[in-house]
């Protein structure tokens, strides 16, 4: 019991401190128990620990963080390049109905860390990308010289007259017949046999009411001894759209409507082009 008051006492005695300014001005006391001075020194020590561990923390976390802004940044990249690959995958698949697709991540590079090779890997992406969109690219004028070929009959009705020399049926002469004679019933549609722009649309001489298509690719196709024209000079038309109706003006002997396929400024043989095609 002795020890614990001796002890006591000891704590609470009191300590002065004195601190001497660099100044003019005299020393400062003050006076404290024992006990609050440990108290204190103790409180700054275990501040100062803290402090220096926080500033090690803050030493550490800067560079943590620009690792893990850069690595954000990368997949973020990687993740839109792989949204547009996949979409033009989707769209390539849809255009040949593929059962398979080709591997585009079988070149993973990794470092001795075991981290991923991003720069390598975005560049076999954005290649498979380009391939992808060429080939979409290939796949969008052959469409536009598909659907620019002439193809199929321009009317429901029979052969009257082909392709090459015949002896014209008015002038009684022997004469390259440049089309296609398909006769059939006076005012039947005559339907456009490609997508293109009409250039000429009226009355032509011996060809009585005509029409005229550019196709592009070098294709132009004509339609003549029309009844009446349907379309107006600069019109768009698309395959299957009615041009005319059955007629037989001009130098004509009957109902029907001649039809002819010009390639790269030359009248040629509209069989091939009619064939396997039907309205």
């Amino acid at each position: 019991m002795h020890k614990l008051s001796l002890l006591i006492r000891n704590l609470l005695m009191p300590v002065t401190v004195m601190l001497v300014p660099h100044t003019c001005r005299g020393e400062i006391r003050l006076r404290m128990p024992a006990l609050v001075l440990a108290a204190l020194l103790v409180l700054s020590l275990v501040g100062g620990v803290y402090m220096y561990t926080l500033a090690g923390a803050a030493f550490r976390y800067e560079p943590a963080k620009k690792e893990l802004d850069y690595y954000k940044r990368q997949f973020a990249e990687l993740e839109m390049t792989i949204t547009s690959l996949s979409a033009a995958n989707k769209e390539f698949r849809s255009l040949f109905e593929l059962g398979d697709r080709g591997e585009v991540l079988e070149n993973l590079n990794e470092t001795d860390m075991g981290d991923i090779d991003m720069t390598y890997l975005k560049k076999q992406i954005n290649q498979t990308i380009d391939t992808v969109g060429e080939i979409r690219d290939y796949l969008s004028e052959a469409r536009d010289l598909y659907m620019a070929t002439p193809m199929g009959w321009p009317v429901e009705g029979w052969l009257s007259s082909k392709f090459g020399y015949r002896v014209h049926p008015i002038k009684k002469s022997r004469k390259l017949h440049s089309g296609l004679d398909i006769a059939t019933r006076p005012g039947k549609p005559v339907r456009v046999t490609a997508d293109g722009v009409v250039s000429f649309s009226g009355r032509s001489g011996g060809n009585g009411n005509l029409v005229a298509v550019e196709h592009g690719f070098g294709y132009t196709t004509y339609y003549a001894h029309n009844k009446k024209n349907a379309v107006n000079v600069g019109q768009v038309m698309k395959r299957g759209d009615i041009v005319a109706y059955i007629g037989s003006t001009g130098s004509s002997t009957g109902p029907h409507v001649h039809y002819e396929v010009w390639k790269n400024g030359k009248s040629v043989d509209p069989m091939p082009f009619v064939k396997g095609g039907k309205w």
